[in-house]
């Protein structure tokens, strides 16, 4: 770690202060009292520490210097003289200087559009919220300036003839043109590297080595576009289609250059080419294409090919552009660095009031160049150092992450990714998962920032569906990655047509868990029909888990342990002809309890308190960490979750194991529902060494459910079968948004059951609660307030799903001499709860318990809310999706509340879950109460 001073702890706990961005760096805010930051130089990797300051309104997205952004770009509309069909899914769009641009799409290895003046519409989710962190209002960026060049969906490089049709297997929906990259044995995309404000872009085409840099030439006030080209040997002539104009009138073709005139204008588009091998040539192929011919040879050449586009009467300043000299920046050995000064910040530690508590961590946001820092997610390297990646589309590099967290240093180390959501650390190097696929940062010159953005691989594909995200990553042990995508989710900007009720087209990969092999060049399905999986995978076993989010098809969260080949209930995801029977998961959690399931990470045994290794869940919308827990008594996978922390300052995204400090790392941001308030939170699960409270493991069977201890219990508030609550009830997977529960019977509600007997065994750790007519269902809820032998309170409740029921090894459990079955005579199978009065005072409180307040506001805004305000809903006109209204009475207020999708209000899509059987009938009367309280 590099060495330098910040201000005592004492002093950074003082300063609780909120910034506009939300948080402020508190280490450096203590600096400023106490005269302590220094910078710290050591020998050729030194490190200045950036002043404190900086803080202030956050700068533009696109930043001075670097030389591209990764977004896709629609360039359908923007002359009707050139290709219609023009979109780049994942195109690198570069900054060329003097307001010229190129977008250049690494799929499909062709310049798609040159221009000047505007740039592009920044409206891709994470540009549109850059500045605006709860904005969800996408679009597709869309070129906003004059065209000088353009291509159609159809290969920059072909090998001997030119292709001019679109040579990928169609997706789902055939019209978009997210395919994925050419076949292999066609052309390969390898990455760009970064010189200062120059971009070269590498890529192979038919065995040829490629490396391209574009740039601009000026003459006599016009200036052109370059791309300067080092090509290799070639086996076999190659083609490049340089533009095509639609429009065009004649086309005359000189030596070196060629020259389209556009119909009904003084417009042409000129395209030239210097220092190219001898028979190369220009070729206008049907009237419409530019195409340069590459001959065969075993030279290296470099060349240039020079694009301008103007009045006819400027063609001389054309030619002028192409005297100029054919040079290629030096690039592979790295270039400058872009970000000389690092960020400091430290941690708020919590008291070691718990076994598992939160620290809280200060990000770089007090940063020298204003830029929002949004985590998604982090890793580790060997020697302790981490990665975080951030949703506008950085990497930063951060030492210090452990132990007291005084001293943490942030550099940023890339930049440019589109919308990069993991990031993974295998044998020091980086990965990151975007919407581009996986990319390995290299720094080539150990500087301390990424010179080399390669294409691990970009088997993964991506549509023009902004919410079919690339949602998390993980390595897989022996070599290679799992990597899930979400479902093309019906909202958003419609680029393809819904399939099914919540869903679109999307791609062949949406809702899907894929399995890339150790190189990267091929591609698997390993678990499809899910909705928005996030993955972890256990690195000493590599057992696959993922949750899954509430919707169309999935009832509530679930987490499943994936096998390979599974499908998991979603129709519109499968991506096969059949659809087996759905497993069922390890464990279900209520709505009301986790909103949006999220990450996942594995605890190795021996760590943080577990004797085996652990599987922790995020919830997104709660936000908190679950512990999962896995029973295989009866022969299947089954089990349970119960809250292991829910201090944090925002929502949850993702987590990564440091076994450097032995503690989880948990990261993510603001954008969807969720309960929090929070914009950012990078945080740190610690164990204390406390005894832990929650259960180390439990198993379900005939007897009931049996819960082990880290401590000994009271053996009296054990008795006490006041002690306990417990309720079961199942869902139904439908094409509706979520589900109800429902009683074993069919019927609405929840069924009561009563606990017979509670056994502790002679350890005094462990626990069984007998249980009346146990049987199979998706959810069994046993909540509990009992005491330690020590007098410690200790309240929990456990969400368990039992997928088969089979006894219960008492003796292996300590339990053996227990008469389990003689206290069942005295009780029912199911009891009756007392319902209570209805209230408005009830009704608030509930709104706020099963996260109504995620969704919907009370104070008339609906910034980062999904649903519409409730304030002054009561007595209102709705306007209905697809026509029509209706007056919210108290009849429609109970409706929206039981069955949301029957009526869905103009402007919003059906993503409220059902509440039939959630809640009570006065639980619902309260509700109802309760908003007409905010009628204006």
């Amino acid at each position: 770690m590099h060495s330098f001073l910040l201000p005592p702890r004492t002093i950074v706990k003082q300063i609780r202060h909120l910034s506009p961005l939300g948080e402020v760096s508190l280490a450096v805010l203590a600096a400023i009292l106490v005269g302590t930051l220094t910078a710290c130089r050591s020998g050729p990797d030194s490190i200045e520490i950036a002043p404190p300051g900086n803080l202030g309104p956050i700068a533009d997205f696109v930043e001075p210097g670097f030389p591209f952004i990764t977004s896709t770009v629609d360039a359908r509309e923007v002359d009707p003289t050139l290709p219609d069909d023009n979109v780049a899914t994942r195109g690198l769009v570069l900054l060329l200087g003097d307001s010229t641009y190129v977008t250049f799409d690494p799929d499909l290895l062709r310049m798609a559009i040159g221009w000047r003046g505007e740039f592009i519409s920044l409206t891709a989710m994470a540009q549109v919220s850059y500045q605006d962190s709860l904005n969800k209002n996408n679009q597709i960026p869309k070129v906003l300036g004059t065209a000088v060049f353009a291509t159609g969906i159809y290969p920059g490089w072909s090998p001997g003839e030119p292709r001019f049709e679109d040579p990928r297997p169609a997706g789902p929906y055939p019209p978009d043109p997210g395919r994925g990259p050419l076949p292999a044995d066609w052309a390969r995309w390898e990455g760009v590297y970064v010189v200062g404000d120059r971009a070269v872009l590498a890529y192979t085409v038919a065995g040829t080595s490629i490396h391209e840099q574009p740039g601009i030439v000026e003459a006599g006030g016009e200036v052109g576009i370059v791309r300067t080209f080092r090509v290799g040997g070639r086996e076999q002539p190659l083609s490049l289609v340089a533009a095509e104009v639609r429009a065009l009138e004649r086309a005359q073709v000189e030596e070196g250059l060629a020259i389209l005139h556009t119909k009904g204008t003084d417009s042409v588009t000129a395209v030239g080419i210097t220092g190219a091998p001898a028979d190369a040539r220009w070729e206008v192929v049907e009237d419409r294409y530019a195409v340069v011919r590459l001959p065969a040879g075993s030279d290296e050449a470099l060349f240039r090919v020079v694009l301008w586009r103007g009045p006819q009467g400027a063609v001389e300043r054309f030619r002028e552009m192409l005297a100029g000299p054919t040079e290629m920046v030096d690039f592979e050995d790295g270039g400058p660095r872009h970000w000389n000064l690092a960020v400091a910040t430290s941690g708020m530690l919590a008291p070691d009031s718990a076994a598992y508590v939160v620290d809280e961590i200060a990000l770089p946001i007090d940063n020298p160049w204003r830029r929002n820092v949004r985590p998604a997610d982090l890793a580790f390297f060997s020697d302790g150092r981490a990665a975080m990646t951030t949703f506008e589309g950085d990497l930063w590099l951060a030492d210090g992450l452990e132990g007291e967290l005084e001293n943490i240093v942030w550099r940023r180390f890339a930049s440019g990714l589109y919308e990069p959501m993991s990031v993974e650390i295998v044998d020091d190097e980086i990965y990151v998962y975007s919407r581009s696929g996986l990319i390995r940062l290299h720094d080539l010159n150990g500087d301390g920032e990424a010179d080399f953005y390669e294409n691990f691989s970009d088997l993964s594909i991506q549509t023009l569906e902004s919410r079919e995200f690339p949602l998390s990553m993980a390595s897989k042990p022996g070599g290679g990655f799992y990597l899930s995508r979400g479902g093309a989710l019906d909202n958003g900007p419609r680029t393809s047509p819904a399939i099914m009720p919540g869903f679109r087209a999307g791609s062949a990969h949406s809702g899907s868990v894929m399995e890339l092999s150790a190189d990267g060049r091929s591609i698997r399905a390993f678990a499809t029909g899910l909705r928005e999986p996030f993955i972890g995978v256990n690195p000493r076993t590599g057992m696959v888990t993922a949750s899954d989010q509430q919707g169309n098809f999935v009832p509530t969260t679930p987490v499943y342990e994936l096998e390979p080949g599974g499908y998991y209930g979603v129709p519109a995801t499968a991506h096969r002809e059949d659809l087996p029977e759905v497993p069922g998961p390890i464990t279900w959690i209520p709505h009301e309890v986790d909103q949006s399931g999220a990450g996942q990470a594995w605890i190795p045994a021996g760590s943080m308190g577990f004797e085996e290794d652990a599987l922790i869940h995020l919830s997104y919308g709660r936000p908190g960490a679950f512990r999962i827990y896995l029973d295989r008594n009866a022969g299947v996978t089954q089990g349970g979750a119960v809250e292991l922390s829910s201090d944090f300052s925002g929502p949850l995204l993702k987590a990564e194991f440091n076994p450097h400090d032995g503690a989880l790392y948990v990261a993510g941001f603001q954008i969807w529902g969720t309960r929090s308030r929070g914009i950012r939170v990078l945080a740190r699960i610690r164990h204390t060494g406390e005894p832990s409270l929650i259960p180390e493991a439990v198993r379900v069977g005939e007897q009931g459910v049996m819960l082990r201890f880290e401590v000994p219990l009271d053996s009296q508030s054990v008795a006490d079968l006041a002690s306990y609550a417990v309720s079961r009830w199942n869902y139904q997977r439908t094409s509706q948004y979520g589900s109800g529960h429902f009683k074993l019977d069919g019927s609405a509600g929840e069924e009561k059951l009563p606990v017979a007997a509670a056994h502790l065994a002679p350890d005094g750790r462990t626990l069984l609660l007998v249980l009346p007519d146990m049987r199979e269902v998706m959810q069994l809820q046993v909540a509990y307030r009992l005491r330690t032998s020590a007098g410690r309170e200790m309240a929990d409740t456990l969400y368990l799903t039992v997928n088969r029921v089979a006894p219960l090894d008492l003796v292996s459990m300590g339990l053996g001499g227990i008469d389990w079955q003689a206290s069942l005579a005295a009780v029912g199978s199911t009891t009756v709860e007392e319902e209570g009065e209805a209230s408005a005072a009830r009704g608030e409180d509930i709104f706020q318990r099963v996260g109504c307040v995620a969704c919907h506001s009370v104070d008339g805004s609906t910034a980062g809310k999904l649903g519409p305000t409730l304030l002054g809903v009561f007595g209102s006109t709705r306007p209905l999706e697809g026509g029509g209204s209706v007056r919210a009475d108290e009849a429609y207020l109970r409706r929206s509340i039981e069955q949301p999708s029957a009526q869905i209000v103009a402007g919003y899509e059906a993503e409220m879950p059902a509440y039939l059987g959630v809640l009570s009938d006065a639980e619902v009367e309260s509700l109802v109460a309760y908003l007409q309280t905010l009628a204006r």
